[in-house]
């Protein structure tokens, strides 16, 4: 079954212990924890008491969600350190730094070289890697995500999903149906025209598609996740929630 979690960006200003608490009241299974504020890369003892922080209170950790960005010459063992000690088997990563209309030869083979190291370093510590289905990457459409994954051809390697900003229904299923057999997570938000949030169910019909082909795939994925909610508001997360849990047919 997939797992209905959340990504701790979603609340950047709050501390661990908020989030963990609103998860977990939320009826929320997983947590996604950032790398930008919440678990800093090679942040070990940090990492170390949010692992604990979400085990006690009954949730997985669903992932690390990372900004290593793959060409731009970071070094992935301070990740890979945190993720360890955060019992993350997931690195959320991202796939360079330029969007695919703009990226020459030289950035697509840099970038395929870099996630190949990536993921054999990563896999040499028993996690693997996920790319961020994002614009300004070279993950920016399923094409190039499909181009990208065939290149790097490693088992470490897969996809999150999430709905193209400002695309259509339809466009934004083709996505995924065209990664389904690669997507290990979904992020999960409700952004329309553009990049206003709005609540999951003011796009009702992207999200009950959406569930129904996930939880049909042959592979479906691990977690879906919440990212951002309108406001930012902590108070709507239990709304929020509560949709996630309905479109995944979980008890609300």
């Amino acid at each position: 079954m997939i797992r209905p979690g959340l990504c701790s960006v979603t609340f950047r200003a709050l501390a661990p212990e908020r989030i963990v608490e609103l998860a977990a009241d939320a009826g929320l299974e997983a947590i996604e924890w950032g790398g930008d504020v919440h678990v800093p890369a090679g942040d070990v003892a940090a990492a170390e008491e949010i692992a604990r922080l979400t085990a006690d209170a009954g949730l997985a950790v669903a992932s690390y969600g990372s900004y290593f960005r793959a060409g731009a010459h970071e070094p992935l063992a301070p990740v890979l350190d945190s993720a360890e000690a955060l019992g993350a088997d997931r690195i959320r990563i991202w796939a360079g730094t330029i969007g695919s209309d703009a990226a020459t030869d030289d950035d697509w083979r840099g970038t395929v070289d870099r996630l190949q190291a990536a993921a054999a370093e990563a896999e040499g510590r028993g996690i693997s890697l996920a790319l961020e289905f994002h614009s300004g990457t070279l993950a920016d459409a399923a094409p190039t995500t499909l181009r990208l994954l065939d290149e790097v051809g490693s088992p470490a390697l897969t996809t999150y999903w999430q709905p193209t900003v400002g695309a259509s229904v339809d466009t934004v299923l083709e996505e995924y149906l065209a990664l389904a057999a690669h997507t290990s997570a979904a992020h999960v938000f409700s952004w329309w025209p553009q990049q206003e949030r709005l609540p999951l169910r003011a796009r009702d019909a992207l999200w009950t598609r959406f569930f129904a082909a996930a939880g049909s795939a042959a592979a479906p994925p691990r977690d879906a996740l919440l990212e951002f909610v309108p406001g930012d508001d902590p108070a709507l997360l239990a709304r929020e929630a509560a949709a996630l849990r309905d479109y995944l047919g979980r008890p609300v």
